[in-house]
């Protein structure tokens, strides 16, 4: 796409606090905005982390819930609603990655109740209005403006505990969203360099953080580009590659940042031909021969699973998996084919790496 092609972008409106230490400023966002009382939000494994918020907060802290996760059952979305109801929060605070950022946005989603992010992953969810929900086995996605945190706090200190597996495949997990935001139909000049610049920031990041986990540099390298990716995938529509990890996630229940990181090659191969510009501009993001590789090769370089049945999928649940792919159709450069898309999962499946 041309600069001067018309185009239309619409920003979500979100604060962004960014850059070592700044969670210290948590309270003076709080005032800003005009709350009093937050409910803070993390999963059982991070409660420490929501420990020390609520101790940042003292009396603004309203009470912990740290039951998030995975894709977001509405069961346990319905139950912290209630919590922060019966505790007179009038905002909640989401210290975590994309499932505890999910939580707060599915009881803003139905109660309106606001969020503040502070992320400590690189899946950038924190900056889009898109939400995912699961019910009865199935992950249900939208958008809707009420969900988009009113501010969000990027400390990359915050993140120097992160596993580097976790590291690794969370950015990548953010590359997808940037990758599927170069071939968007409602792209634009604008989203395509915020793509190309995120997907490289996380490019240089990524191996850098393998080497040194507490390369401080090196991790908010990777936080600039997650915010990047995040306002990509925000800001235009997502294709095949999201709605292959859905299913996944949603009614296998695989973990979300590995499923991304294992299904975006195959994803980017099976576009390749319709969306030449595109893995042009991936393929030089990354440094590498193609798209697909350059991803594959990112992943498996740096200790990340590359198969789905590295992750948990067993091999006869791949035809139910395609089956649920191609129920609906939606944007995707690329028709969808099932016989292709079968073979898609199974190279997934088998890890192999696209040419």
């Amino acid at each position: 796409m041309q600069a001067t092609e018309a185009f239309v972008y619409t920003a979500n409106a979100a604060r962004v606090v960014f850059g070592a230490g700044s969670i210290r400023h948590l309270e003076r966002e709080i005032d800003a905005l005009g709350f009093k009382r937050a409910l803070v939000l993390s999963t059982p494994e991070q409660r420490a982390s929501a420990e020390m918020v609520a101790d940042l907060l003292g009396a603004r802290a309203a009470g912990v819930f740290d039951r998030a996760v995975m894709h977001v059952p509405i069961e346990t979305a319905r139950e912290a609603r209630l919590i922060a109801q019966q505790l007179g929060a009038d905002c909640a605070v989401a210290i975590g990655g994309g499932s505890t950022t999910g939580l707060g946005k599915a009881i803003a989603l139905e109660s309106g109740l606001p969020i503040i992010a502070i992320p400590t992953t690189y899946a950038g969810s924190e900056m889009t209005p898109v939400y995912g929900i699961t019910e009865g086995g199935m992950k249900k996605t939208g958008k809707d403006p009420r969900v988009v945190p009113r501010c969000v706090i990027y400390d990359p200190e915050l993140t120097l505990g992160l596993p580097v597996g976790m590291s690794v495949t969370s950015g990548i997990n953010a590359i997808a969203h940037s990758a599927e935001g170069l071939y968007a139909p409602d792209r634009n000049p604008v989203i395509n360099f915020m793509a190309r610049e995120g997907i490289a920031a996380l490019g240089r990041a990524l191996p850098a953080i393998r080497l040194q986990p507490t390369d401080l540099a090196a991790r908010t390298d990777a936080f600039y580009g997650a915010w990047l990716c995040g306002i990509v995938m925000g800001s235009v529509g997502m294709a095949l590659h999201h709605k292959l990890c859905h299913t996944l996630g949603g009614t296998f229940n695989l973990p979300h940042a590995e499923c991304h990181t294992v299904m975006l090659p195959h994803a980017l191969a099976y576009n390749a031909a319709a969306a030449p510009e595109a893995m042009r501009d991936i393929a030089q993001a990354l440094g590498g021969p193609s798209a697909p590789a350059a991803v594959f090769d990112l992943a498996r370089d740096n200790g990340a699973a590359v198969a789905l049945r590295d992750i948990g999928m067993r091999e006869q649940d791949l035809d139910k998996a395609c089956d649920i792919a191609v129920q609906n159709q939606y944007p995707n450069p690329r028709a969808l084919d099932r016989t292709a898309l079968r073979a898609l999962f199974q190279d997934a499946f088998e890890g192999r790496r696209p040419e």
